[in-house]
């Protein structure tokens, strides 16, 4: 099989392993930089893979309005089109059409929408979306669903009914994963016996991996952490499980104790646009006076690239600059710290010692006393 996950040893319900795919096997526990428009903002290919990125994502939405599936397509793929040679995942474009988009009608067939870049009548329902993945050419590919807003009961309650519906379009319009693996959405919101409805009616088309949706957009940390409680063990022991869109230091800690398996999110290059740096203290407002005259590293410890050459004081200069280069730097930083956060979580569940590990790492980042 091109697509295959074994699970290699766990800590509770949390688990250490490798998903293998077409282009390169992933290990997880994963957190996964955001290329939305086939690029990480700032971040050449050649530094993700020097921080060691093992999946990429992009957004079929965004390419499927510009420059277009089909030129990616003839231009050899996302992977040739991009230059990453590693795994990538699509998610479906619908979060992006509820989202972004002015919205002219969903009905149980799609969604009709204008684009935000032209104002042009656009059309997608669940064939569309595989469709404009399977010329995309990701590996990791995304049924197309509802997201709504998680803690309105009626509304999430036909969001559920919409998603079951079009995954099973998606499955019919793709029934093969030896090449792609289409993965499920399981929403809900926070409401369990709604999460369990739709998980149920999931598991019965047998994706190759289920991804948790409908989180980290708009509840609180709470209610998301209760949610992945009862979410979870919903899900086979045997196939990854990914949350989507959730990448706060403190967020990754708990979905990894609660058997999360891949993680994505676009805060870490954002933040960077900000001028925010992340480290083990927390968020550090890199365009802060005190930081003028600091020669000390971004984070100390820190191997990443920024960290091993500039001071904070040059840092500091290339954002009052409105230099790229501080930008890049501090992308580089921030997608540094949250995979090698991700590596030490996985190294902790190998060695025995996943509660050692999350407890120092968050009484130092949330600055408990």
């Amino acid at each position: 099989m091109s697509f295959e996950f074994e699970v290699i040893k766990t800590h509770g319900r949390a688990r250490a392993g490798i998903f293998h795919t077409p282009h390169g096997s992933i290990p997880t526990p994963v957190f996964a930089p955001v290329g939305t428009q086939a690029t990480v903002k700032a971040v050449p290919p050649r530094d993700l893979h020097e921080i060691g990125a093992s999946l990429v994502l992009a957004n079929t939405y965004h390419l499927h309005l510009r420059p277009g599936d089909e030129l990616v397509h003839e231009m050899g793929g996302l992977h040739r089109f991009m230059a990453w040679s590693g795994p990538i995942l699509t998610d479906s474009g619908g979060f992006q059409v509820f989202s972004l988009a002015e919205i002219n009608k969903i009905d149980n067939d799609g969604v009709t929408f204008r684009s935000h870049l032209d104002g042009s009548k656009r059309r997608l329902t669940p064939e569309i979306s595989m469709h404009i993945q399977q010329n995309l050419g990701a590996d990791i590919i995304m049924c197309f669903d509802e997201c709504p807003i998680p803690t309105d009961r009626r509304i999430v309650e036909a969001a559920v009914e919409r998603t079951t519906l079009w995954a099973e379009r998606c499955r019919e319009a793709h029934p093969d994963d030896s090449t792609q693996a289409l993965f499920g959405i399981v929403q809900g919101g926070v409401f369990e016996d709604l999460r369990l409805r739709s998980a149920n009616a999931l598991l019965s088309l047998n994706f190759p991996g289920y991804a948790v949706g409908g989180l980290a957009v708009g509840e609180t940390k709470e209610q998301m952490y209760h949610a992945l409680d009862f979410t979870v063990p919903m899900l086979p022991d045997n196939k990854p499980r990914y949350l989507m869109g959730v990448g706060e230091p403190d967020d990754l800690v708990q979905g990894v104790l609660r058997g999360i398996d891949i993680f994505d999110c676009v805060m870490p290059t954002r933040l960077a646009r900000h001028g925010a740096a992340m480290t083990k203290d927390g968020r550090v407002n890199m365009g802060n006076a005190t930081h003028i005259r600091d020669p000390r590293p971004i984070d100390e410890g820190c191997t990443c690239y920024c960290c091993q050459h500039f001071t904070r004081a040059y840092v500091r200069h290339l954002l009052k600059a409105e230099e790229i280069l501080g930008y890049t730097l501090l992308s580089v930083h921030n997608l540094s710290f949250l995979i090698e956060h991700m590596r030490a979580m996985r190294t902790a569940i190998l060695e025995d010692r996943l509660p050692q590990y999350t407890h120092a790492f968050l009484q130092r980042y949330m600055q408990i006393a």
